[in-house]
């Protein structure tokens, strides 16, 4: 064997066939009980889930810990809880699905509060001034997601608008996949895009309409921004809030369905 060729074998067992054993032996492991509880504690539905979608949950959470580095910012003291409520709930995501564990994606950044990132802002007759915008979330195309914890865990509007700001990031993740953030993921057959398509234009254009009319909507109004902000607030409705949802917009519920392979309003 050449030299050439035993160093590309020794960097595909570094780097391609150890990491798998480790991800193998890393599932093979059971699951900590103080993972469940914090699951039980801060994940809502959870302890309703039928017991195979829990196992699967639980694997994926297992995969996510091995293979995302979280970062504490801001004197945040990172710890279990913090990894599991967010892994645990990104997750969700996944289920019943043959996919990756968010393959773009390589690190969790959490802060304790809300965060400002600079911004530029674009005021009449064109001219572009810098400004600072205070977030709870935000998901990156260089794979980062931003998250502020006391919003994910104690977020006061959870319950009464179905907000969920992991959720929320991580169906922006689901759908960069694609390679554009635009409202689509990754739906398998043009049959499914059209079908998709037609369901999510007609949707957007209603919250379009309703926010006009100042008309109270299931859909959080922030998804009227753009169809990839759409996307993201009505994967938020669909695990928040899943029976309003499905009575006031059947069809969109319907396709959400479809895609997360899940019904919610059963872990209610």
């Amino acid at each position: 064997m050449g030299f050439l060729a035993a160093l590309v074998a020794i960097l595909v067992f570094a780097f391609v066939v150890v990491p798998r054993l480790r991800l193998r032996y890393v599932l093979a492991q059971a699951f900590p009980s103080k993972y469940s509880k914090v699951l039980r504690k801060n994940l809502p539905g959870y302890s309703k889930m039928p017991t195979d979608l829990q196992l699967q949950l639980k694997r994926r959470i297992k995969q996510f810990l091995f293979e995302k580095t979280f970062v504490a910012c801001d004197d945040l003291v990172m710890n279990d809880e913090i990894k599991v409520t967010i892994a645990g709930k990104a997750c969700l995501l996944l289920l019943n699905r043959e996919t990756e564990i968010f393959p773009k994606l390589t690190h969790v950044l959490v802060y304790p509060h809300p965060f400002v990132v600079p911004r530029q802002q674009t005021l009449a007759g064109g001219i572009v001034t810098p400004t600072n915008q205070g977030l709870s979330g935000e998901s990156w195309s260089d794979g980062r997601v931003i998250l502020a914890w006391d919003q994910v865990a104690r977020n006061p509007d959870a319950e009464t608008l179905g907000q969920d700001v992991v959720l929320h990031e991580f169906a922006h993740q689901l759908d960069s996949e694609t390679g554009n953030t635009n409202g689509a993921p990754d739906l398998k057959s043009a049959v499914a895009y059209q079908a998709w398509s037609q369901v999510m234009e007609v949707e957007y254009t209603n919250l379009l309409r309703a926010i006009e009319r100042q008309e109270a909507t299931i859909i959080d109004p922030y998804g009227a921004t753009n169809p990839a902000e759409f996307f993201a607030v009505t994967t938020e409705a669909f695990f928040r809030k899943s029976q309003a949802l499905a009575h006031h917009h059947p069809e969109l519920f319907a396709q959400l369905r479809s895609f997360y392979q899940v019904d919610p309003r059963e872990w209610v």
